[in-house]
């Protein structure tokens, strides 16, 4: 059996505060501080504390050079081995940790990004929830608790120091950005008709053009800009409420200008995603579809 320490992993030294009853009947006032290290490793989706005999470990085994366990052991004490392989820091070949190793592998990322990527994720965060709390806690409102907002602009000089510019002439762009509105009421008995959702998606992602730009490379033209025309940004779609379409998760294919199903989803299994993917804010929870633009990199 061979083992690899996995591809990306940081060591932070914490200092925690900590309540220790045996101090607090010495007088004290039961607090003391705790060092301790934490990995932050992408691929398990959290941190695990570790030992500083675990981190001194782990900086003797090659992330990519595998090894057999048995003479890991010779050279190593067993028990710190079986610790680090339970926290998945050391990946066992062929395990699961092994398969979530290999994934992060071929991203690619750099060790600092990954980290700050996978930490930086939301889970579990419903908003409401989170304002129903602290309005209880508090016995205040946000606005009431964190006082007035700053001016809606910032203004760095007089107004009788400002240069007035003259108003552009009316045309007909003007009279259809004045039509538009942002919206956050979505009307749950009514869906959008296909003609609706295909129009939307060819406009903002769709390709009109596919140019061979050079031997074996081919550039997209779509109707939004993008650096070097990479167009490296795609469209995952949740369908809530589209006429002809069930709903689930689905992906954009710019060129055929089809959809590809990813997921088939029922009515309450979509919403429910569709909560998760908003944070539980109630006013984009009933959008008939959500937009995901992915990149790649």
């Amino acid at each position: 059996m061979r083992a690899r320490r996995c591809a990306i992993v940081t060591m932070e030294p914490r200092e925690n505060l900590e309540f220790n009853l045996a101090l607090l009947s010495e007088g004290g006032n039961g607090l003391q501080t705790v060092l301790a290290w934490v990995a932050v490793a992408p691929h398990t989706g959290g941190e695990v504390a570790v030992t500083a005999g675990e981190v001194e470990l782990l900086g003797k085994v090659s992330p990519s050079a595998w090894c057999d366990l048995d003479d890991l052991a010779a050279l190593h004490p067993p028990l710190l081995i079986e610790a680090l392989l339970s926290k998945s820091l050391l990946v066992r070949e062929g395990s699961d940790a092994d398969g979530r190793d290999r994934r992060l592998r071929d991203t690619h990322w750099r060790s600092a990004s990954a980290a700050m990527h996978y930490a930086s994720r939301w889970h579990g965060v419903d908003t409401e929830a989170m304002g129903r709390e602290f309005e209880e806690v508090s016995g205040q409102t946000l606005l009431e608790r964190l006082g007035p907002s700053p001016p809606p602009v910032r203004e760095r000089v007089d107004r009788d120091r400002r240069i007035r510019l003259p108003a552009g002439e009316a045309s007909s762009l003007d009279a259809l950005l004045a039509h538009r509105a942002t919206c956050r009421n979505f009307d749950r008995s009514s869906a959008l008709t296909q003609a609706q959702f295909a129009g939307v998606l060819y406009r903002t992602y769709g390709a009109r053009a596919v140019d061979d730009f050079a031997p074996g490379v081919q550039l997209l033209k779509k109707g939004v800009p993008s650096a070097g025309g990479l167009h490296a940004t795609e469209a995952y779609l949740l369908v809530q409420r589209v006429e002809g379409i069930e709903p689930g998760l689905y992906h954009y294919h710019p060129v055929d200008h089809a959809l590809e199903p990813v997921r088939t989803l029922t009515a309450i299994e979509a919403a429910t995603l569709a909560r998760r993917f908003v944070a539980a804010q109630a006013y984009f929870v009933d959008a008939q579809v959500m937009v995901i633009p992915t990149s790649r990199f």
